[in-house]
C-alpha cells in the first residue's frame, strides 16, 4: 500500500515545466538587467522568457525577490565555473582564463554593478554564496601565484575590476553583439596578469577586502 505521507511531498513538486520557466525568467532578467538596468518592465522579462505575465508573477510577485534569485543564480554558477576551471585545466593559468571568459558569457561583471543597492546584498543566503565564491576564484589565483604563473602583484579583487569594467555592454549595443569586443578586450588583460610581468603596477595588489571596503557607506 502507498505510503500517504509521501502524497504532500509529491503534490508538492514543481513540475519540469515550471521549473523551466522559472529558470527562463531568471535568465531573461539577467540579459534585461544587463542591458536596460534593474527597473526593465515585467512584461519585457516575461516576452523575452517567451512565457505570460501571469508565469513571471506567479514565481516572482516583487521585483526584489527576481533580482535576489538572478543574483543567487549567477553566483551559484560562476562557482561552479571556478571549481571546474581548477579541476579540469592543468594549467594554472590556462584556468583562470576560463573562468574569466566564462564569467563574462554569464554577465557576471556586467551586471552586478547595475544591481547595486536594488536588493539585500546581506541576506544570508546571498552572503553564503558570495563567500563560495570568493572561495573558489581565490584558490584559482592562489594555485597560479604558487606555480608562477601569475604575476605577483595582482590580486582577485583586479580581476573583479576589470569584470565590472570590460562587460558591461555600450549604451546601445545588446550584449550579443557585444561579446565579440568584450571577450578580445578580456583576453588583452589577462595577457597582462601572466608571469612574468612587464611593466611595474601603481599601488598594491587588490583584493576582495579592498572592494568590499570600497563598497561601504561613508559614514
Amino acid at each position: 500500500m502507498p505510503d500517504a505521507s509521501a502524497a504532500p511531498a509529491r503534490a508538492h513538486r514543481p513540475r519540469a515545466d515550471a521549473l523551466r520557466n522559472r529558470e527562463r525568467l531568471v535568465t531573461a532578467a539577467r540579459e534585461m538587467f544587463v542591458e536596460f538596468g534593474p527597473h526593465v518592465p515585467y512584461d519585457e522579462i516575461a516576452r523575452r522568457a517567451g512565457v505570460g505575465n501571469a508565469t513571471l508573477y506567479r514565481n516572482f510577485p516583487e521585483r526584489a525577490r527576481l533580482v535576489h534569485e538572478v543574483v543567487l543564480s549567477l553566483t551559484e554558477r560562476v562557482t561552479a565555473l571556478a571549481d571546474r576551471a581548477a579541476e579540469e585545466e592543468a594549467d594554472s593559468f590556462a584556468a583562470i582564463r576560463r573562468f574569466t571568459h566564462g564569467a563574462v558569457e554569464e554577465r557576471f561583471g556586467a551586471l552586478c554593478p547595475m544591481l547595486d543597492g536594488t536588493f539585500d546584498k546581506e541576506h544570508p543566503e546571498l552572503t553564503a554564496g558570495r563567500e563560495r565564491f570568493e572561495r573558489a576564484v581565490q584558490r584559482l589565483f592562489d594555485r597560479a601565484h604558487e606555480a608562477g604563473r601569475l604575476r605577483a602583484d595582482v590580486g582577485v579583487g583586479d580581476l573583479m575590476v576589470a569584470l565590472a569594467q570590460l562587460a558591461r555592454p555600450l549604451p546601445g549595443v545588446s550584449c550579443g553583439r557585444f561579446d565579440r569586443f568584450v571577450h578580445r578586450h578580456l583576453q588583452l588583460f589577462l595577457d597582462g596578469l601572466e608571469a612574468p610581468a612587464r611593466s611595474e603596477l601603481p599601488g598594491s595588489a587588490v583584493t576582495l577586502e579592498d572592494l568590499r571596503r570600497e563598497s561601504r557607506p561613508l559614514s
